[in-house]
């Protein structure tokens, strides 16, 4: 995998987007964990935690959402390889501090390319269902906080968000 002199693996030397070559890179295990989070009034989130939502389970169908939408990565984000996952995990966890849930995914394949993309869309994805799914109850709500924990696995090594 090069990259032009800007660094980016997905620009080649005259500044085209391309799809990295991946192809004599080493199999190994590769896993990334992604958050992010639905902010929301304390009433959406005693809705949500009721199971009064109009629309139904909230929190199971965006924990479906977010798998699906894990599996579906190269068809949504440009550039991005297909992959076989072997594990996709969305949890759910309410937060009365938000007050909202926050949504942690964690993917893992044996491979030649990473998996962080793939958990940053399963966390995007069941935190837009939260939001559709809610929405009836309260418009107001807040997607936020969505980024990469930590990866392990290929040429770049380990990777850790130093507030994680």
């Amino acid at each position: 995998m090069s990259a032009d002199k800007s660094g980016l693996t997905h620009i080649d030397a005259s500044g085209e987007a391309r799809m990295v070559d991946v192809g004599d890179k080493a199999e190994t295990v590769r896993i990334a964990t992604a958050e992010g989070h639905v902010k929301m009034k304390p009433e959406t989130l005693a809705l949500i935690r009721q199971g009064n939502a109009k629309k139904g389970d909230v929190i199971g169908t965006a924990r479906l959402a977010g798998i699906m939408a894990a599996k579906q990565t190269a068809n949504l984000i440009p550039l991005c390889h297909p992959l076989m996952l072997t594990k996709i995990a969305v949890d759910i966890a309410e937060d009365d501090t938000l007050p909202g849930l926050r949504v942690t995914a964690t993917t893992k394949l044996t491979g030649r390319t990473g998996v962080e993309m793939e958990a940053l869309t399963a966390v995007s994805v069941a935190c837009l269902t939260i939001y559709d799914m809610a929405k009836a109850a309260d418009r107001t709500m807040e997607i936020g906080g969505v980024r990469l924990l930590e990866k392990s696995g290929g040429k770049s090594g380990d990777f850790r968000h130093p507030e994680a």
